[in-house]
């Protein structure tokens, strides 16, 4: 992920270039949850060639995936291949969540603390915020994290790290705590992301002669750049958003774009998998 894929994995995503693994991540994720969520191997190095992986980094992604429990090997018509296993269908299930907002929870009002004793290792203590803030929360003061909702992923992150916490449920913050969260900057990603998104479409549409390659292409580069906003998008109930706030005209161009992209990527992916 699509989502908190670690020490080598959510890190892949965070960085300027292209990752092998993170690009098959966002293959998994983005085509193949809906095509019994695996390919044989010969399929996933046509698909990521439009984008500039070459097969050799394809397998050696592929071994790393099966070693840290993501993809487990499977035969299939077209030869041996690689399926998604179930803890990663549940991490990519969550993730499209949040990139394409299928869910908009309503908030009544309330904040949700969680009290963390951390862990005695500093590595898991540095994943351990990371991960955190990576699910929507940020932290009030030392080892007070604050969030408008529960996040469904909060056990898993504590016991990635190793860690314990007490919870409870904040009825009145006055002022709401919403400057714990950077939105300064997130607004100026936003406001990067509004202008360089259609070039960023356009760019990769004509450097491909054939028009499902592009679509495909221009299509995997939207949304690897827009799941990027996983990192740093709370997803801060919209009524403690300013009226002018960017993300919400960002999200209608990244759905609107993706959206009339789907088809050509469609049969695009379909051609890969010789069906």
């Amino acid at each position: 992920m699509w989502t908190s894929f670690r020490n080598g994995d959510r890190t892949d995503w965070q960085t300027p270039c292209m990752h092998a693994r993170s690009a098959l991540f966002d293959v998994y994720g983005d085509h193949l949850r809906a095509r019994d969520n695996q390919a044989p191997v010969a399929s996933l190095v046509r698909m990521l060639d439009p984008v500039g992986i070459a097969a050799p980094a394809v397998r050696t992604a592929i071994s790393r995936m099966v070693m840290q429990g993501w993809l487990e090997p499977v035969q299939l018509a077209g030869g041996r291949g690689y399926r998604a296993t179930e803890r990663a269908t549940r991490r990519l299930d969550q993730a499209a969540d949040r990139i394409y907002r299928r869910t908009d929870p309503s908030w009544d009002g309330s904040w949700h603390l969680v009290v963390v004793t951390p862990p005695d290792d500093r590595s898991a203590r540095t994943r351990l915020r990371a991960d955190l803030a990576f699910v929507g929360y940020a932290e009030l003061t030392d080892h007070v994290w604050v969030s408008p909702y529960e996040r469904t992923e909060l056990r898993f992150v504590l016991d990635r790290a190793g860690a314990r916490a007490r919870t409870a449920r904040a009825v009145e913050f006055d002022p709401p705590p919403i400057e714990a969260w950077d939105l300064g900057s997130l607004r100026a990603a936003y406001d990067d992301w509004l202008a360089t998104a259609g070039d960023l479409v356009a760019r990769q549409l004509a450097s491909h002669d054939e028009d499902d390659k592009g679509a495909f292409a221009a299509r995997f580069h939207l949304v690897h750049e827009w799941r990027k906003f996983l990192f740093a998008d709370p997803g801060l109930p919209d009524s403690l958003l300013p009226r002018d706030w960017p993300g919400r005209a960002s999200a209608e161009l990244f759905a609107a774009e993706a959206d009339r992209l789907k088809p050509g990527a469609d049969r695009f992916v379909a051609t890969c998998l010789g069906s």
